[in-house]
């Protein structure tokens, strides 16, 4: 009934200010703008509820995308801070095994260097020893040929004491 009863009044505008004549062009205008504005009246009565409930259900969606949207920047942020997080206790960790393998280092070095101090002093004992026994390999060797000589020789003629002085002199 209110549908026929808007259609009536959206009409009855028409055939008021409706004229069959062309002389009234003036006020043609304003019979337009009239019936447009009684035509966007009528159309805002009848499509008013469903345009606000339209225009709303748009903002809730709207909201609820914004709110999706901000959740999901808030997860990203978060799964930033702790992959931050991460990465700094990665880089404590990182330092502290560089300082524990320079500690290592400087350890293996020590002990290097005691081991090879110790392989020096090893070897300069053993040179010594060396020494000591070629040195007297080698008074023996010239000692057993000067009594060879002395001997093997004719024309010297040494007694017992006299050879042992020499043998003593050339060893000392």
């Amino acid at each position: 009934m209110k549908k026929f009863l808007l259609l009536g009044l959206a009409l009855a505008p028409v055939a008021v200010f409706a004229s069959s004549e062309g002389a009234e062009t003036d006020y043609d205008i304003v019979q337009r703008t009239v019936n447009f504005i009684i035509f966007a009246g009528i159309l805002w009565y009848l499509l008013a509820d469903k345009i606000k409930a339209f225009f709303a259900e748009r903002s809730l969606g709207i909201q609820a995308e914004l709110d999706k949207v901000q959740d999901t920047l808030k997860a990203s942020q978060d799964k930033m801070a702790e992959a931050q997080k991460q990465l700094d206790d990665a880089k404590k960790l990182a330092a502290e095994i560089v300082e524990g393998a320079k500690a290592d280092v400087d350890s293996i070095k020590q002990k290097v260097a005691v081991g090879v101090d110790s392989d020096i002093a090893n070897l300069q004992r053993n040179l010594e020893e060396a020494m000591k026994v070629e040195t007297s390999k080698a008074k023996r060797i010239i000692v057993a040929e000067v009594l060879e000589e002395l001997l093997k020789s004719d024309n010297i003629k040494l007694t017992q004491d006299e050879l042992a002085n020499i043998v003593l002199k050339k060893v000392a």
